[in-house]
């Protein structure tokens, strides 16, 4: 496997450890998804590797886009240089996750927010502990969801649940988010990816053949009706890039206050 810049792939057994490495934050960007997407379809490849855990150093497990204070940010939304990358490539990169054939699991040691959130919802399974904080805080930075949350989030915690986090973009603290159905296993912060790599290994014990045909029973059709979500989400996002309240949002997360919206 050829070398990346920001993550690390490892070999246990049948267990494929993928640690992303951009402490503290380990912030969401194209290059980010492109790297995993890779490692992740390589080991698709590798007869002898059965599961992946994804899991990061720093204090975040994945702490979504970086917007800055929003001072950069052009009249279309758009962060420097990302207006060339195109921002719907990013979505395209992602809905190759969506479409591996073996199963992932997240260790998600601190905060999930935004697209991070969405990289997590990517995997089976989720391993947390109550410091960890789960959240889709699309809307507090007058924005719309993406990375398929308006389908990942419905399919594991129930439409209702899901729509109170987009809705309110309120950070679920590890424990609750064990409790709703958002993580599958809680434990101390210290033991989360070590219980990620029980579990791991637990599934890989199973034949292969066998694990990659039920787990692709039990996904269905996932990964198309994310393709189809995440152009919805892209419509959306396009537009709101464009307004006030988005720029206030923005500036308001960095400030850490809270915005003062405008309907504009």
């Amino acid at each position: 496997m050829v070398p990346f810049a920001d993550i690390v792939v490892e070999k246990t057994g049948h267990v494929a450890l993928i640690e992303i490495r951009r402490p503290p934050n380990n912030f969401f960007d194209i290059a980010l998804i492109q790297e995993i997407a890779g490692a992740v379809e390589a080991l698709d490849e590798d007869s002898d590797c059965r599961v992946t855990v994804l899991a990061a150093q720093g204090k975040a497990f994945c702490a979504g886009a970086n917007f800055g204070d929003g001072s950069q940010l052009d009249r279309e939304g758009q962060r420097p240089g990302e207006r060339d990358r195109m921002v719907q490539h990013l979505y395209v990169e992602g809905l190759r996750l969506f479409r591996i054939k073996k199963p992932i699991i997240a260790a998600v040691h601190g905060a999930a927010v935004g697209g991070g959130l969405g990289l997590a919802m990517v995997a089976d399974f989720r391993v947390t502990c109550p410091e960890a904080r789960f959240s889709a805080n699309f809307t507090r930075l007058g924005f719309h969801p993406g990375f398929g949350l308006t389908v990942t989030l419905p399919e594991v915690i129930g439409p209702t649940k899901a729509a109170l986090m987009l809705y309110t973009s309120r950070r679920v603290p590890g424990d609750e988010a064990h409790a709703m159905g958002l993580a599958d296993v809680l434990v101390p912060q210290h033991e989360v990816r070590a219980a990620a790599m029980r579990l791991a290994n637990e599934i890989g014990e199973n034949a292969p053949l066998g694990l990659i045909a039920t787990r692709a029973t039990m996904r269905g059709d996932l990964a198309d009706r994310v393709r189809k979500a995440t152009e919805h989400e892209l419509s959306q996002q396009t537009w709101l890039r464009k307004t006030d309240d988005f720029k206030e949002g923005v500036k308001a997360m960095a400030e850490r206050r809270l915005p003062k919206f405008s309907g504009r």
